[in-house]
């Protein structure tokens, strides 16, 4: 499985609840916080309904 690291570059202000939940379960709780985390099907699905609050890099 590839690693990605996830960053959080924008603010939950305005996002719905069901955004914010999902970056919670990704592990990010604020601002410029990163994660790194294998890419599977469920953390790829969480990641698609977030993709305008986030940055997500490739990891070798």
């Amino acid at each position: 499985m590839a690693k990605v690291r996830i960053t959080q570059i924008k603010s939950v202000n305005g996002s719905t609840q069901r955004q914010k939940d999902n970056l919670r379960s990704l592990g990010i709780r604020r601002m410029h916080q990163s994660v790194e985390l294998e890419l599977t099907p469920d953390t790829k699905g969480m990641l698609e309904k977030v993709l305008h609050l986030v940055k997500v890099e490739e990891l070798n």
